[in-house]
């Protein structure tokens, strides 16, 4: 009885740990899917311009830059982590989160301050940027280091999991909204609404931070390396970087294309309602929220290797087909069709391929090299999908070519996980196969 009750006690502070750590994904991708579903709105109140097209692509180009900030802040702070702890570390970048966050809740319009309006707004989502270029690589090291034998995967996995729900709870706002304002009130201000929300929720998960503790394994660690040292050891260890990097660009491409992009790709190119856009959003976040703990599950089963290449070649066979097959026949229902079987593909690579990602990096820079290799994903592919998509659509004039872009990654990352599986040997050597 009593190894069954402090088992039970276990399991429950290691879901708390999870929980805890994990909060702080929930914010950044709270505020970065509102950025992509609210751009039409955002557009009009920070960057007008003569044409539609124009104005978007400002806006998507704005909430791009946030990811060109990643990179460095990867480095910068993924040093720190690695230097001062897992615990101390993801406090500061909740704290960089949170500044920029507010500060775009509380910029006026260009209407009102002119060009320091999309000044302001850029500046915030910089912030937000720097902060998130060690937010996820801090997160999943946690999980990973404080995951049981054997269930790497599935820890890892509830780092993007606490993502869904932010999805979730996002579009079930915007939902809301939609039921309650007209649409004119909700592009003057109602938009402002959801970010309000999140800007309430930081001192709790303050709180949830502060009560963290230290993993076992980085508390035993006795080498703790200095920013020169850990710069050195990236730059010696810049094939694997390259290789997670292209990696990632799979799992960063196919997410924002199903989440952030998705509501502006249903609205303005599928001519779908803002209701039926949200709404199939919604359950594209539930359907994640389900097969991510499920591929990192099976990536404990079967090896990390096998899951990624499956995923991948299954993307590159069909992704336009199916975005050919929804362009041509446009509907809730064909939305909700392409958005799950790309939600399937996802989750299921993803969770495969962050323990992965932990598992190949040098263990003294475990969260810089994870965070660097994440952050140059997100920046060259992921961050820009929205605006890659907007394009292509533009330039070819077909409603599918969001499906090129997402191709495109899913070879990138085919090739790097055959490449570093020949050469690096991981921490996990039965991952690998």
């Amino acid at each position: 009885m009593h190894a069954s009750s402090l088992a039970a006690g276990t399991a429950r502070s290691r879901a708390a740990a999870v929980f805890r750590v994990t909060s702080g994904n929930f914010l950044e991708q709270f505020d970065f899917f509102l950025f992509g579903f609210y751009a039409t709105q955002i557009a009009t109140a920070f960057f007008p311009a003569a044409s539609e097209f124009a104005s978007l692509m400002m806006t998507f180009a704005v909430f791009g830059a946030g990811f060109l900030m990643r990179p460095l802040g990867a480095i910068v702070l993924g040093a720190y982590i690695d230097d001062v702890g897992r615990r101390k570390g993801l406090i500061v970048t909740l704290s960089i989160m949170a500044s920029g966050t507010l500060l775009i809740v509380l910029v006026p319009g260009y209407a009102s301050i002119g060009l320091w309006a999309p000044a302001l707004v850029l500046l915030g989502r910089l912030l937000q940027g720097f902060s998130a270029g060690a937010e996820l690589g801090g997160v999943s090291v946690y999980l990973s280091e404080m995951a049981t034998p054997g269930r790497k995967g599935f820890y890892t996995s509830w780092q993007s999991g606490s993502q869904q729900v932010a999805i979730i709870v996002a579009a079930a706002l915007g939902y809301g909204l939609n039921q309650w304002l007209a649409p004119e009130q909700i592009s003057e201000w109602g938009w402002r609404v959801p970010f309000a929300v999140g800007c309430m929720i930081i001192p709790f998960i303050f709180l949830l931070r502060r009560s963290l503790q230290e993993t076992e394994e980085f508390a035993n660690r006795t080498h703790r390396p200095t920013m020169k040292q850990v710069v050195a050891t990236l730059a010696s260890n810049w094939g694997v970087v390259i290789g997670g990097m292209l990696m990632v660009a799979m799992t960063t491409s196919a997410f924002y294309l199903i989440t952030v992009y998705a509501p502006t790709f249903g609205k303005t190119v599928l001519n779908l309602t803002t209701t039926d856009a949200l709404l199939v959003t919604l359950l594209v976040g539930v359907s994640n929220f389900f097969w991510l703990p499920i591929g990192g599950m099976l990536s404990d089963r079967f090896g990390r290797k096998p899951m990624m290449i499956a995923m991948t070649v299954l993307t590159l066979f069909t992704a336009y087909p199916a975005l050919s097959y929804l362009a041509q026949a446009a509907s809730f229902s064909h939305m909700l069709e392409v958005l799950l079987w790309f939600s399937f593909l996802y989750a299921l690579y993803n969770g495969a391929m962050i323990p992965a990602l932990t598992e190949i990096m040098p263990v003294e820079v475990k969260v810089a090299g994870f965070s660097l290799a994440y952050s140059l994903a997100t920046a060259l592919f992921g961050g820009f999908t929205p605006a890659m998509s907007t394009w292509l659509i533009h330039l070819t004039g077909d409603k599918a070519a969001p499906a090129y872009w997402v191709t495109f990654a899913a070879g990138c990352a085919l090739c790097a996980t055959l490449v570093l599986y020949r050469r690096v040997k991981t921490a996990q050597p039965h991952a690998a196969v």
